[in-house]
């Protein structure tokens, strides 16, 4: 038997294909994977590292792998992704569990760090180019094997005041479309009916590598891949979208009509302190042609509650455009002011605030998000079915309203298998979920 590998990964779906490259490698080099960490011979922590919530998140699984490792129930203990990039001395000075760190742009070394972890014993970090060419490898998915993650460009150009991910996960860089659509049959041919299309800007997708915006054309090869039924985008960005893309989603069918598009704030002065591209007339605009264009779309949304430079005034705009644009879904985050980022150094509202406006926004949201739930009962909608839960006696999926682990799901009588596409009759809809009957 193989060396035992391990993994604990956290954070965002971009964050879950890198750790299935990096299983990938390890499983093509002869290590057995497990599932269960106890035991293993290399435990790897795949971090976020991204806002506060997220890196307690982390440090806690580490501390967490490092108890287990002093009770000898575990091996080595190496730590990837965006913590160790961000934090790549300090993990190693200030928790003496962590046998090695491994940076975002060292993904291509996963097994040569093994090695030498298991083999020599040493502490090892490993910190490459986060500016090199998007990684490219084979995957062990780690989600149901009728939906995946489909990573399109790696890093990020926008510079965005509050966030570090340019920082974390270098500039932005396009993969080749056509090592894009070789992995798409790849997926198909394995089941894979639903694509999430992902990338930290996917409107931007080609720009680097082709000298224009290639979204569109994307897609359009996606969907004619046997197989495929569904694609859902993720992220789309205001000042990025063009006729060609727009006209692809209203009319290609495999498209869902969903869009998650992360606008931060509405206020024009936020916008601009903040470095996002477009203003509020930009965004009402956009959503407005979107909604006249895309019968039935969805729109899904981010927002940063307690940004600098809102006040009362600021953030009752934001709380009026979420009344006048009826949004589906919506997150929000309160401010986290993220060391190295030029938002740190703004004056802004004190944690506490930043939360209560958060909440507040949340309290707004509910009924728009509850009537638009009402809207679906009496129809008869796809749905992908995922499971069969026990205690509710039903089968459940998700429709095209619905990305996964994000969203609402659809609970259902009827007598399909998981991964099959259905259609459910609505009958009832309570608190973001729906019920109905496969017919």
């Amino acid at each position: 038997m193989g060396k035992r590998v391990g993994m604990i990964s956290l954070g965002c779906a971009k964050n879950q294909v890198n750790a299935e490259q990096m299983l990938y490698r390890l499983q093509q080099a002869g290590y057995t994977l497990q599932e269960d960490v106890d035991g293993a011979d290399l435990v790897i922590v795949n971090t976020c590292g991204f806002i506060d919530s997220a890196k307690s998140e982390a440090i806690d699984n580490i501390l967490a792998m490092g108890a287990l490792k002093q009770e000898g129930r575990i091996g080595r203990l190496l730590v990837t992704g965006c913590l160790s990039q961000r934090y790549q001395d300090e993990i190693l000075q200030e928790m003496p569990e962590v046998d090695g760190v491994l940076g975002t742009g060292s993904y291509d070394d996963i097994v040569s760090v093994a090695d030498r972890l298991l083999n020599g014993g040493e502490t090892v970090s490993e910190f490459g180019d986060i500016d090199a060419p998007a990684d490219e490898a084979g995957r062990v998915l780690t989600t149901p094997q009728h939906y995946a993650y489909i990573k399109i460009a790696e890093g990020c150009n926008n510079f965005c005041a509050f966030c570090a991910i340019p920082f974390i996960r270098g500039r932005y860089r396009s993969r080749d479309m056509e090592n894009i659509i070789e992995e798409a049959r790849d997926l198909a041919a394995h089941g894979v009916k639903e694509l999430i299309v992902i990338a930290q800007d996917i409107t931007r997708y080609g720009t680097d590598l082709y000298g224009k915006r290639c979204l569109a054309e994307l897609c359009r090869r996606l969907s004619e891949i046997d197989g495929i039924e569904w694609i859902r985008l993720h992220y789309l960005y205001v000042d990025q979208f063009d006729e060609e893309l727009i006209d692809e989603i209203a009319n290609n069918p495999k498209i869902v009509k969903y869009l998650d598009i992360p606008i931060q704030h509405i206020n024009d002065h936020i916008l601009k302190i903040m470095n996002r591209r477009g203003t509020g007339e930009d965004i009402r605009v956009l959503f407005k042609k979107l909604r006249e264009r895309i019968p039935g779309l969805v729109i899904r949304t981010s927002l940063i509650a307690g940004l600098p430079g809102e006040g009362e005034a600021e953030f009752e705009e934001l709380c009026e455009f979420l009344k006048e644009a009826r949004i589906e879904r919506v997150g929000v985050f309160p401010f986290s002011p993220e060391e190295g980022t030029p938002a740190a150094k703004m004056e802004h509202v004190d944690e506490e605030e930043a939360q209560r406006r958060a909440d507040l926004i949340m309290e707004l949201q509910a009924p728009i998000m509850d009537e638009f739930c009402q809207g679906f009962c009496g129809k008869t909608i796809r749905v992908l079915c995922e499971g069969y839960d026990g205690e509710a006696g039903m089968l459940y999926g998700r429709s095209y309203a619905d990305s996964p682990d994000i969203d609402g799901q659809v609970f259902f009588k009827g007598s399909c298998r998981d991964g099959d596409m259905t259609s459910v009759r609505i009958l009832e809809a309570d608190d973001g979920i729906l019920y109905g009957e496969e017919i």
